[in-house]
């Protein structure tokens, strides 16, 4: 007997690629469970499904940067933050952290489906009473308009959002005197796609402009630093929440076109802000 949920949870996270450097990405999960019925006529009891898979994912690569460790010139050794992750293909890249922020995996690439293997594998070693074998999908989004991805950190955040390489693949939607503009979505998310936001209170070395960008908090978590190329990267006046993220949008986009915009920005999936701002 097989048990399905879909969209039982979404997970949110970073992924260094040797293609495309540091990406956000969120995933719908989809889960089967294989096992016999028990005398009570069920498998394994829904109400109890998403709760003990959610913590495990929660616990585990949630929110994280994923490094494939076999990728061409990735490195990663102990630090005093707990792990440095260097990488120099497509552009130089390192990251020191709590050990907790990384999912290190030895592939040369991270794909959703072979980290949905993986999870499977990892989940059916331990599995609940009555099941046999757990299976995982990842899945992104359905892609209606524009979509992009982005990392971030978030030093003031209780959970494991402080950690300074995490991401999001999102929707973004802008209106332009009441009326949506496919163009100003496809506009802004191809200037955002791939990118690193960021607090202009973090950066340590605002006027080297020829030199990377440097990052460095402290967060409840830990000691936390990042170093990537300046145009990989977009500074923020503020912390990057969504809240933060939306209105920053809101104002760019009046400066530049003019115009009353209204801008929701997605966090991931099915939730986000809604921002506005006026410019003559």
């Amino acid at each position: 007997m097989t048990l399905f949920v879909n969209n039982l949870t979404n997970v949110d996270v970073s992924v260094w690629s040797p293609q495309y450097g540091l990406q956000g990405a969120s995933w719908h999960v989809d889960v089967e469970l294989d096992g016999e019925l028990g005398e009570d006529g069920m498998l394994f009891d829904f109400g109890d499904v998403k709760p003990w898979i959610k913590s495990r994912l929660d616990a585990g690569l949630d929110h994280t940067l994923l490094v494939p460790t076999h990728a061409p010139g990735v490195g990663v050794e102990e630090c005093s933050e707990g792990l440095h992750v260097t990488a120099e293909l497509p552009y130089p890249f390192e990251v020191r952290a709590p050990r907790q922020s990384f999912t290190l995996l030895p592939w040369a690439e991270v794909t959703p489906e072979r980290l949905g293997d993986h999870l499977s594998a990892e989940l059916s070693k331990r599995p609940p009473p009555r099941v046999e074998a757990i299976r995982l999908r990842l899945r992104e989004e359905f892609p209606e308009g524009a979509i992009y991805t982005y990392s971030h950190g978030l030093k003031h955040h209780a959970g494991n959002c402080q950690r300074i390489a995490h991401g999001h693949r999102s929707h973004l939607r802008i209106w332009r005197d009441g009326q949506r503009d496919l163009e100003l979505e496809a506009l802004w998310a191809a200037r955002l796609d791939n990118s690193y936001l960021v607090d202009d209170a973090d950066v340590t070395n605002p006027r080297e402009l020829e030199q990377p960008l440097k990052v460095k908090y402290r967060s409840a978590q830990g000691l936390f630093r990042i170093k990537l190329p300046r145009e990989r990267c977009h500074q923020l006046p503020t912390p990057t929440t969504v809240e933060h993220i939306a209105s920053w949008l809101a104002e760019q986009i009046a400066q530049s076109t003019g115009g009353d915009i209204r801008v929701q920005a997605f966090e991931g999936i099915d939730k986000g802000a809604l921002a506005q701002a006026r410019r003559p």
